[in-house]
């Protein structure tokens, strides 16, 4: 499969197998060895690498980003972060000035990540930085570089132009081509973000013969924004989805917002998020909760189903061979709901737990109830039980108690690695109390509560 991208500043063309990554490229093929192998899963940054099209710059990881979804791009590694005279970035002489390096094993890929964010002007250096990890020098002096940097002009090496190119992988531009190609070859992957069948490779060393690359298709990057719904394309990425909810769902982009890190809500998708069936994918239960509707076609024929029943048990969803998730629709306004994460670190780390909340009240009487949960069970799914308990129950701690009892009935917990059966168990009666404290106007988010 030949790609064509622009690499620190050169046209370059190559030959690839569809799934090896950025980074065997980089260190392998071509001996650029800045960019550093930590987790190989996406997880620690050492590998960011900056990637621009023509929505802009972003920071992405390089171990689970395949060498197609290149094609027509350009990327820079550290090495091209500087000068072709050898002039440093201004975040890189920033790091100099505030030593915000030791070992230097994470440094390329603070770099990257902050360059990509001096290029499109952010100064969020908390999240931008949020998944870079760096185990000797601290955040403080790599903070301070970054906030020193903000305000000196973008070098003008930084400012690529797109390479002419034709498509060469798979990556169809129309859903009308994607639908006709998977429905013919139902047992392909479809690869959008490759944030989760990036490791499929990288750590399960899978071989994946037949692959569609969807970042070209013109549908499924599609919004659409009415009086009342927001309906958002599978191929939306993360990023993207945070910045178009933030002043519709706050609470619920609070939760993206500790999504992966920004590498990876860079590259993920909400398509691929809920089209996984993952039951820990955090999409899922806010979308249950908001009554979302889950768009799908299997060549020309397309149908349209409840999030809800989109879950059927563990690893199994009500998808057809050859059939794939387009979009889904979700209402506007709904300002009752409330978004809860609960996992060890606060920022980058799977859920134990996550819990969506939308209760509607009317003279202080619940009249509906949508409450969902991942981390509970083999799928996301409603807690009815719960929900039955409240409805027409005057909103009160006396019936948030009644029905929290009746969590028991909903969920059957496992304990694994990030919580026990009874913590998560618990959690979730907690956070129905957190719930109702949230909206009796207490402060309840860990940002705002002290000592």
């Amino acid at each position: 499969m030949d790609v064509t991208f622009l690499l620190n500043g050169e046209t370059v063309r190559a030959e690839v197998d569809p799934t090896q990554t950025l980074l065997d490229w980089l260190r392998i093929d071509r001996g650029l060895c800045g960019t550093k192998e930590g987790c190989n899963e996406g997880d620690c940054g050492a590998c960011t690498v900056v990637v621009g099209d023509e929505a802009g710059a972003k920071s992405l990881n390089a171990c689970i980003l395949f060498m197609p979804q290149l094609h027509g791009k350009t990327v820079r590694t550290v090495e091209g972060i500087s000068g072709p005279d050898g002039a440093l970035h201004p975040v890189q002489q920033a790091m100099v000035d505030h030593h915000g390096s030791q070992c230097g094993f994470c440094t390329p890929g603070f770099i990257a990540s902050m360059a990509a964010a001096h290029l499109e002007g952010r100064t969020d250096h908390d999240d931008v930085l949020a998944g870079n990890l760096c185990r000797c020098t601290g955040y403080a002096p790599i903070m301070r570089a970054a906030e020193a940097a903000a305000d000196v002009p973008v070098p003008v090496w930084m400012k690529d132009d797109l390479p002419p190119v034709a498509p060469q992988p798979f990556a169809p531009e129309s859903l009308d081509a994607l639908a006709d190609w998977y429905a013919n070859n139902p047992d392909a992957t479809l690869i959008a973000g490759a944030t989760d069948v990036g490791l499929w490779v990288t750590k399960q060393l899978r071989d994946l013969p037949k692959v569609a690359f969807l970042g070209r298709c013109r549908e499924l990057r599609a919004v659409d924004v009415s009086d009342t719904d927001i309906r958002i394309g599978a191929a939306v990425t993360m990023s993207e989805v945070l910045g178009l909810i933030r002043d519709h769902h706050p609470s619920y982009a609070e939760m993206i917002r500790r999504y992966g890190s920004e590498q990876v809500r860079n590259a993920a998708t909400i398509g691929g998020n809920i089209a996984n069936g993952s039951p820990i994918g955090d999409n899922p239960p806010a979308l249950i909760a908001l009554g979302a509707t889950l768009h799908l076609r299997r060549g020309s024929v397309t149908r349209d189903m409840p999030i809800e029943d989109f879950f059927i048990t563990y690893g199994k969803q009500d998808r057809q061979p050859g059939e794939l998730v387009t979009a889904v629709t979700l209402p506007k306004h709904a300002p009752q709901l409330r978004c809860y994460k609960i996992s060890k670190r606060f920022d980058q780390d799977i859920s134990a737990l996550c819990g969506a909340f939308n209760v509607s009240l009317s003279d202080g009487i619940v009249t509906d109830a949508r409450i969902a949960f991942g981390g509970l069970a083999g799928t996301p799914h409603r807690a009815k039980a719960v929900e039955t308990a409240l409805l027409g129950q005057a909103w009160s701690a006396e019936a948030v108690e009644n029905a929290a009892a009746k969590f028991a009935g909903d969920y059957k917990p496992m304990s694994d690695m990030r919580a026990s059966a009874a913590y998560r168990l618990e959690a979730a009666q907690n956070l129905l109390r957190r719930y109702f404290a949230d909206l009796s106007g207490n402060a309840t988010s860990v940002l705002e509560v002290g000592a």
